[in-house]
């Protein structure tokens, strides 16, 4: 299993609210709400359709691991295609993606110094309905503290969800 596998199986996981192995458009749009980031109804119903092969509505962890796979092929394509276009004008989706990771950030950053510390990244998850034990925490900061300084950058923060 690689490193990126074992995030997303994480990922997956705090998705899974009811642990039943299988991902719903609810427990997709609630993470997203708590982590300050709205999405329509209809463009969640449309994404869990488009990740789920059975069409029930429901994404189990291997479609997943599928889907994001898709999602980051689509996204290094689109890096690419970025930086071999000169076109300085900003995309305003862009702008808007970094809105809401900054906003997600300050949900979890809260004292805002400019680090998720270890506290406030159990604070957080418990806010949002996900409380985690000491073995999650500990997982997901080993997966997100990637200089090892025991907090959580907004660069860290960043690349644990794109």
């Amino acid at each position: 299993m690689s490193k990126d596998d074992k995030y997303l199986r994480t990922a997956f996981d705090l998705l899974d609210r009811n642990r039943d192995g299988r991902v719903t458009a609810n427990e997709l749009q609630f993470m997203l709400k708590n982590l300050g980031i709205n999405v329509r109804d209809e463009i969640i119903h449309d994404l869990i359709r488009e990740a789920s092969h059975s069409g029930n509505g429901l994404i189990n962890e291997a479609e997943f691991l599928q889907w994001v796979g898709r999602i980051q092929a689509l996204r290094d394509e689109q890096q690419q295609h970025e930086e071999s276009a000169s076109n300085s004008k900003p995309a305003d989706e862009a702008d808007d993606v970094t809105e809401d990771l900054i906003a997600a950030f300050r949900v979890f950053d809260r004292d805002g110094n400019g680090f998720i510390t270890r506290d406030e990244l159990q604070t957080a998850m418990e806010m949002i309905g996900e409380p985690l034990n000491e073995a999650q925490l500990e997982q997901l900061l080993a997966i997100a503290d990637l200089d090892q300084d025991g907090r959580i950058n907004y660069e860290e923060f960043t690349r644990l969800l794109l």
